[in-house]
């Protein structure tokens, strides 16, 4: 597993934003794809990994491909990075939709 610093010089020019607003609304930038979803677990594949956002009655307000960000909006209580194929659900919402 690549070290912090690793990492860091890896990923230069990336931006991403998590605003988090009262633990009800999640603004993310830098969205690749959302991989799975419910009322109490999110997986948004980001710019920098994989991210799990869990809670209580989620749900996406905002899916922009175009401006890459995504609005998760319930009770959060949770938000963690992983690796990319790492715990990764198998096919993306997208890709079922379109299809």
């Amino acid at each position: 597993m690549p070290s912090i610093e690793e990492r860091k010089s890896t990923n230069t020019g990336v931006i991403q934003n998590l605003v988090l607003e009262n633990r009800e609304k999640l603004s993310i930038s830098g969205v690749l794809d959302v991989l799975s979803f419910d009322d109490q677990v999110v997986m948004v594949e980001t710019e920098l990994g994989l991210l799990t956002v869990k809670g209580q009655n989620l749900r996406i307000n905002k899916l922009s491909i175009d401006t890459s960000e995504v609005i998760v909006e319930g009770e959060i209580s949770y938000l963690a990075y992983s690796e990319v194929g790492q715990n990764k659900p198998s096919g993306s919402l997208l890709s079922k939709i379109f299809k």
